[in-house]
Formats: C-alpha cells, structure tokens, sequence
C-alpha cells in the first residue's frame, strides 16, 4: 500500500468515525424516558459502527461521541451533557458503547466475510459488554445490589435492545461491503 492510498484510507477510517459519532448522538435523541437509563438508538449505532467500521475506528466513533457530550454538547440520552454524566449513573453505559464497539469491530474482523450467525453473534457478545460495564457503574455509583442494578439496568431494555440487535443485523449485512476501509 503506497503513502497516498494508506493516507486516504486513514481519512475515510476517521470521516466513517465522525459520522458514527454524529449518529450516536442523533441516537441518543431517539428518548423513551425510563429511570435510572433512559431506552435510546445509541446502541443501534454503536453496534453498526462496530459491525461495518471495524474495532479501532468503531471504538473511534465512540470515543468521540463521548468526548461531544463531555465538551458541553447536549448529545447524551435526553439532551444532556458534561463529565458528571460520566460519572454518573449511567457513565458505565458510555463507556460501554467505546469497549463493546471495539469488541464487536474484532469479532466482525476476525471472518473474512461474517456470515449472519457471526455479526449476530459479534453483537449479543458485545451488547453483554455494554451492559456489564453500564451494570457495574449504575451498581456502583447508585449504590445498588447487582441483582437491582440489572433489574433496573438492563432488564426493561432486552425487548428493545432485541429488536435494535436484529435491525443492526439486518442493515449491517445489507451495507457491510460499501464501507471499504
């Protein structure tokens, strides 16, 4: 690869790692209020980015989209924003959207061509990352037994983290081969 194509992929890698960010965000918009964690798309677009970007640059996108929401842009579930957010509560879950990305960029590099089985697989592995790193936070931080933390934290969003998993399935194979990093 000469210096000029390796240049170019370099910059649609972080083009595609804004646009993940920016979706994210946009994501996080999409709000059905729950307390303590809000039901967003956030997951939906962390699991696309992981999927169609690979590990680095989906880890990339999220990384970024945390540090919007750090700077002061109201781009975190429901409008809000700052580092307290991410010493929150429901910090864990952001943090969660940079590792479980990464792991599902990985699983999804480590095929050749992923069949349905394999990025479906890439996504529950990496949706239980999320989850386990949003639990031990809220647990943590809410003071809350392990047990309460998934009762609140993880429970009322199986039936709709279910139907994002099986839309970021289904658009991730339809578009996996127009995103050429």
């Amino acid at each position: 690869m000469n210096q000029t194509t390796r240049s170019h992929s370099q910059l649609r890698r972080m083009v595609y790692a804004a646009m993940f960010g920016a979706l994210t965000a946009i994501g996080s918009l999409i709000v059905i209020p729950m307390q303590p964690v809000p039901i967003t798309l956030q997951t939906l677009f962390t699991s696309l980015a992981g999927v169609l970007l690979g590990g680095s640059a989906a880890a990339l996108s999220q990384v970024v989209y945390v540090l919007l929401g750090i700077i002061g842009l109201p781009v975190f579930a429901g409008g809000k924003a700052g580092l307290g957010i991410l010493f929150g509560p429901t910090g864990g879950y952001l943090i969660g959207f940079i590792v479980g990305a990464y792991i599902i960029g990985k699983i999804t590099e480590a095929r050749q061509e992923p069949s349905l089985v394999w990025i479906t697989m890439a996504l529950v592995v990496g949706n239980l990352v999320i989850y386990t790193v949003g639990v031990t936070q809220l647990s943590l931080v809410a003071h809350l037994s392990v047990i309460k933390a998934l009762l609140v934290g993880v429970v009322p969003f199986l039936f709709g983290d279910l139907i994002k998993l099986v839309a970021a399935v289904l658009i991730a194979f339809k578009l996996r081969n127009t995103f050429k990093l």
